[in-house]
């Protein structure tokens, strides 16, 4: 079973600001995490650091983009573990908690080695997908 979040962002209005910038600034430093491409940067911080094995976590993630650009609008996430040829065991659902900034629930990475966080932004044209790798011990 694959893990997907899917989330309408209602409004295409929310921070900007340039993948080099201070993109999540409000997200906890210590567990911060940022990828950026096509214009659009994800920064997201779980809530717990490192992340457990076997323990339920969440996200707090802050969507932003380049000047001139709109946010996304659609999010989706999932993580799955490349070299094994699987995903979470569990759905996630996902809260617009507004201003680009949302709260994904229900993670779960049930083995150590190496997961891949994929976000999902966009639609048709402008749509792109951005990757993060992490070892979980």
């Amino acid at each position: 079973m694959r893990a997907w979040l899917a989330l309408v962002v209602l409004a295409a209005a929310g921070p900007v600001f340039g993948a080099d910038s201070d993109c999540g600034s409000a997200l906890p430093a210590a567990a911060r995490q940022r990828v950026a491409g096509a214009g659009w940067v994800v920064a997201w911080a779980p809530s717990r650091w490192p992340i457990p094995v076997g323990q339920h976590f969440s996200l707090q993630v802050q969507l932003c983009a380049d000047a001139g650009r709109a946010l996304p609008t659609v999010l989706r996430v999932d993580a799955d573990m490349p070299a094994h040829r699987h995903g979470m065991n569990y759905r996630t659902t996902v809260k617009d908690l507004g201003q680009g900034r949302f709260q994904a629930e229900g993670l779960l990475f049930h083995m150590p080695g190496r997961w891949r966080l994929r976000f999902d932004l966009g639609q048709g044209a402008q749509a792109a997908r951005l990757d993060q790798e992490l070892d979980v011990r």
